[in-house]
């Protein structure tokens, strides 16, 4: 039987990645949104030969652009919902020169849309028979993880992580496991050329942790590999 898994910020680096992963595996129908889908040439031509993938507009960011992706869905059940969309916010990040307006928009991106997409794709979610929920942070998000600067971007994840632990607390009895990943340093726009690792092989992985993710393991935080991370 298909499955449908709904992916956010799917036009570049991981996000298509994953589409690419989940059109590999065969048996999924591939629901990829992005702010632009007319400028997402790489979709497009996946698209293509691809009847399994459908391209959606859909800006995280904005409450009216959710709903009306909700409208388009209507009662499509979704197994797999990936919150992958977000942004490493601006260069003013460093104590004594922090852009608050930018911090706050990073935070609306990265901490507050994963969750205000999943409520307004619950219902669907809840269809599933094993519904899952997944979203990309980052361990710069981790309290364990020492590191400097970057105030947005940093403590965006982490508010991302705690709110996702309350929401795997509140969706274990309905049979929906909900996880949260590093996906490494990856070779990304927002990562850079020096990165550790290439955006398929982040993909690759995380596509396993998904798959593995069950009621045992959700509210857990795991690296793009499998393993558990401290935070």
């Amino acid at each position: 039987m298909t499955k449908t898994v709904v992916i956010t910020g799917a036009n570049r680096g991981i996000g298509l990645e994953l589409v690419k992963c989940y059109l590999n595996d065969g048996g999924w129908q591939v629901i990829a949104s992005c702010r632009n889908p007319e400028g997402a040439d790489a979709l497009k031509t996946l698209s293509a030969s691809n009847a399994q993938l459908e391209i959606a507009q859909l800006d995280v960011s904005d409450a009216n652009s959710i709903a009306a992706f909700k409208t388009e869905l209507g009662v499509r059940t979704i197994d797999v919902l990936v919150n992958n969309a977000g942004i490493i916010g601006g260069d003013k990040q460093s104590f004594g020169s922090i852009d608050y307006d930018d911090w706050m928009h990073t935070l609306l991106v990265n901490s507050l849309s994963p969750i205000r997409v999943t409520e307004a794709l619950i219902d669907n979610v809840r269809e599933s028979e094993n519904g899952k929920i997944v979203s990309i942070s980052s361990q710069l998000g981790a309290m364990q993880y020492q590191t400097r600067g970057r105030y947005a971007y940093n403590t965006s994840k982490a508010a991302l992580n705690r709110a996702l632990t309350l929401l795997a607390n509140e969706l274990r009895a309905e049979n929906v496991a909900v996880g949260m990943y590093h996906p490494g340093w990856v070779q990304t726009d927002m990562g850079g050329a020096a990165a550790d690792i290439t955006p398929p092989k982040s993909a690759a992985g995380l596509f396993n942790c998904f798959n593995a993710l069950s009621l045992e393991t959700t509210g857990e935080f795991k690296n793009w590999n499998g393993t558990t991370h401290a935070w």
